[in-house]
């Protein structure tokens, strides 16, 4: 597994793309305030699949305050 950006372990294995984030963290609020940050590719990522078939990958997983 190789982690893309914070908080974000991506492995991939024949045709299947597994994506793990730790939910128990948090980096904080978001540039605009309103939702607090448990992890983000900070953009999208370029992958290579097994079959040399590039894909991209772009997530952001967070909370709102107060949830």
């Amino acid at each position: 597994m190789k982690e893309y950006g914070q908080n974000i372990t991506v492995d991939i294995a024949g045709n299947t793309l597994k994506v793990e984030i730790d939910l128990s963290k948090d980096f904080g609020p978001s540039k605009s305030g309103k939702t607090i940050t448990i992890a983000s590719t900070k953009g999208n990522v370029r992958l290579q699949g097994d079959h040399g078939k590039e894909v991209v990958l772009g997530v952001n997983c967070y909370r709102y305050p107060g949830d």
